[in-house]
């Protein structure tokens, strides 16, 4: 997951990770806890794909990015 483009993606549609993590039912502190492992299951990458209204394009971007170093 990339949290920095995801973090960007709330911020641009003018919502927080609290109400995210509330729209989409899990506690704010375990949100920021996925946030930080970069770690959801597909049901919670899904649930945010919806609650932001992604694209297919900011979605794949997001949760299935790959750095290659």
């Amino acid at each position: 997951v990339n949290t920095k483009k995801l973090k960007g993606m709330i911020a641009e549609k003018g919502t927080t990770a609290g109400n995210l993590a509330e729209n989409i039912g899990i506690n704010p502190s375990t949100f920021s806890n996925k946030m930080k492992s970069g770690k959801f299951t597909i049901e919670e990458a899904d649930n945010i794909v919806k609650a932001l209204e992604l694209t297919s394009d900011e979605a794949t971007a997001i949760f299935f990015s790959q750095f290659v170093a």
